[in-house]
């Protein structure tokens, strides 16, 4: 009889036939839905507190996978949820359906085949690949060796106006309380071979010659990880009359979407050296939520947040009552109107993400009017044209 370890609020999932291989499943829970290229069987099931991913594989990476997803998510790390292990379904644990994973789907998300379209896929390019190096740096800050990175191994969303990468298989990683610089270098040589894999893979299943094949993309990913990591982790040096570098210092990496945890300052020879220990992307999520309780990825809260600021000074005479009152007045007269309207809308599969395109087409539209024609009548127009926005590109 299998094991089953399952997390609560979830279901118990005891009905599924774990006695037979996953591909043989026939139950009226299972739902197709697109799926990148994985080494492992993956199928979907959808009870009513929610839509899961059960992936199989033997005992040992099965548990692997599991806690380091579990070790990983109070870290705030973009990583799926993992709410359940199965074990002891066959009596060889080494064999390929002897254990199972069941994470939380993922909504909106998509593999790297969607981006990939076409030579160089358009203006998308530098978002994935800043993204891609985001969720490496992040992973590693967390002392999170992934020894499998590779496009295939990634969940992307849309965030606002830029991409969220979110870590998939966590079966070869290791956790360690400080992740060394060869650690890091390991990582980042097995991120670029896979990557040029995946690219050769492309090029052959579409009929390119394999010399237009962008091999050369997981080395640009390396590239802007080096850029992002030594803004973070490069210490600063201030004199003793400089110490307002320390406030620039945690605008500077609040700027970058990360939040500061601590700050360590050394007196050295007259001057402070100060070391930031920044704990994951979340900066502007954070702080929308705590203003208005609304849960957004990281981009769209920076985005949402200018709107949130927007109302506060447009409607600066009623201040009196602070800022937190009027974040709420915002979400009573701006947010939640429109998301009705979205929610409402033909075509419209995150409502969050496409109040960000309207935010966006307000700003487009603005420009172009020399005046700001307010969110009603920038989503009609963004109606009118055809819902333009980020996606547009995809």
């Amino acid at each position: 009889m299998p094991e089953l370890t399952i997390r609560p609020g979830n279901p118990d999932f005891l009905d599924l036939p774990w006695d037979i291989p996953l591909a043989e499943w026939e139950v009226d829970e299972l739902i197709d839905l697109p799926k990148g290229i994985s080494r492992h069987t993956v199928r979907f099931v959808a009870f009513d507190q929610g839509i899961y991913a059960i992936k199989e594989l033997p005992a040992v990476p099965a548990k692997r996978d599991y806690d380091i997803l579990r070790t990983l998510e109070p870290l705030a790390v973009p990583s799926v949820t993992a709410v359940g292990l199965v074990e002891g379904r066959s009596a060889d644990p080494t064999e390929e359906r002897s254990a199972a994973l069941i994470t939380q789907y993922v909504d909106f998300s998509f593999s790297y085949r969607e981006l990939l379209q076409g030579a160089g896929f358009g203006t998308r390019r530098n978002q994935m690949l800043d993204a891609f190096a985001n969720l490496l740096v992040e992973l590693h800050l967390a002392g999170c060796f992934w020894g499998d990175c590779s496009l295939s191994n990634v969940l992307y969303r849309y965030d606002g106006p830029a991409i969220e990468t979110i870590m998939v298989d966590g079966e070869t990683a290791s956790i360690h309380e400080n992740l060394s610089r060869g650690k890091r270098e390991e990582d980042l040589a097995i991120m670029e071979l896979n990557v040029a894999g995946g690219m050769a893979d492309i090029a052959a299943r579409s009929g390119q010659d394999i010399d237009l094949a962008d091999l050369a993309l997981g080395e640009d990913i390396s590239r802007r990880y080096e850029a992002l990591w030594n803004e973070l982790t490069t210490p600063v040096s201030v004199g003793p009359n400089e110490r307002h570098q320390i406030d620039a210092q945690i605008d500077r990496l609040n700027n970058l979407g990360f939040t500061v945890d601590e700050i360590e300052v050394q007196p050295e020879d007259h001057r402070l050296t100060i070391r930031a220990k920044v704990v994951g992307r979340t900066y502007h999520h954070d702080r929308l939520r705590e203003l208005t309780g609304i849960d957004a990825l990281e981009n769209q809260a920076r985005q949402i947040l200018s709107d949130v600021y927007y109302y506060q000074a447009r409607h600066a005479e009623k201040k009196s009552a602070g800022k937190s009152v009027a974040a709420i007045r915002w979400r009573v007269a701006e947010f939640e109107p429109m998301i009705t309207k979205l929610r409402q809308t033909e075509g419209v599969l995150d409502p969050l993400q496409a109040f960000c395109d309207v935010l966006h087409h307000r700003y487009l539209a603005s420009q172009q009017a020399g005046a700001d024609i307010g969110t009603k009548q920038a989503y009609e127009s963004w109606l009118a044209e055809g819902r333009p926005g980020y996606k547009i590109s995809r």
